[in-house]
């Protein structure tokens, strides 16, 4: 028979992005217990940002020992690029400059604490499956419009990585071969046209070439300068929005997902996105329904919410006979 003695302990989970670091300690329940913010700051290159996620992740645990005094079990982190789960490495991200990084084992010798090491997107996608937007429903694709763009496709709450841990890399699908040079050597991919970073460099050179000058800005705020009728921002904001229907039609006509589940930075603005969007969807899947679209409802917590799922299935439960 089972013993008194209290469930188990919290996890950590860590969503590395090539803007953000963030996390969360999640208690055995799936409630959000602690959450935390930082800076990837991966212009200060690979060892730097390996040192940021690991300092990240012992102030959580450290914040975790004062709030609740309860030990933490497991670990999970979750990065962008192609990773090989099961080996625990982060085997090339374009983003951040890894190759065949053994990114489990720095983090479980620095922390002393079991890791579990997944990709950001297909946590992402699980957990909007089981919390989010993709309850009921077997068969939906998760995209992740942020610094990067990827894909998820869950089935029966799974989300497979591929043959070689490559698959969803949606923002490495060429969509104008003439398009920007792109982080993966690459020209026209869709994450070169329609990512966060993508809106705000394609805006920002328009408006210098214009004006000879032009101040930083956000993705967030090209959508909301389109909106209220910025002519530059309308050009780039309707282009970027054309690329991703291009993508994603294409993979509607392959794999005939029955939700698109929008997340990430650029899908914060909603129906000015969805709006454009499904109606480029509509024109271009003219032989067959259009998936619905529906924004993440975890927001910028999906990762991080995905990589506590992770860890609390290999935090080992105290029984006793």
């Amino acid at each position: 028979m089972r013993n008194s003695s209290p469930p188990p302990g919290p996890v950590v989970g860590i969503d590395l992005g090539g803007t953000d670091i963030k996390g969360v300690v999640v208690a055995s329940d799936g409630s959000v217990v602690h959450s935390i913010r930082r800076a990837t700051h991966r212009e200060r290159g690979p060892q730097a940002v390996v040192e940021a996620v690991a300092d990240t992740a012992a102030a959580l645990v450290a914040e975790n020992g004062e709030r609740t005094g309860q030990p933490l079990l497991a670990v999970g982190v979750v990065v962008p690029g192609l990773v090989d789960e099961s080996a625990g490495v982060a085997a090339y991200s374009a983003n951040l400059g890894w190759r065949d990084l053994p990114l489990r084992d720095l983090l479980g010798e620095r922390l002393g604490l079991p890791v579990v090491l997944g990709h950001d997107v297909r946590a992402g996608a699980v957990a909007e499956g089981r919390l989010g937007a993709g309850r009921g429903h077997d068969d939906f694709v998760f995209v992740a419009l942020g610094t990067g763009i990827a894909a998820a496709h869950v089935r029966a709450g799974r989300a497979s990585p591929g043959s070689h841990h490559a698959a969803g890399e949606l923002g490495h699908l060429v969509v104008r071969r003439t398009g920007p040079r792109c982080g993966c050597g690459n020209r026209g991919c869709l994450e070169g046209l329609a990512s966060a970073s993508a809106l705000a460099r394609r805006y920002q050179r328009a408006v210098r070439l214009r004006d000879g000058n032009a101040a930083a800005v956000s993705a967030e705020e090209v959508c909301r300068l389109a909106v209220a009728g910025c002519p530059v921002a309308r050009r780039v904001w309707d282009s970027a929005v054309a690329a991703l229907a291009d993508g994603l039609a294409a993979y509607a006509v392959l794999c005939d997902p029955g939700l698109i589940v929008l997340g990430g930075g650029v899908a914060r603005a909603g129906a000015a996105l969805t709006d454009p969007l499904r109606s480029a969807l509509a024109a271009r899947l003219t032989f067959k329904r259009p998936p619905e679209l529906a924004i993440a409802q975890l927001g910028t917590q999906a990762g991080c919410r995905g990589a506590a799922l992770l860890a609390l299935g290999h935090a080992p439960a105290e029984v006793a006979s």
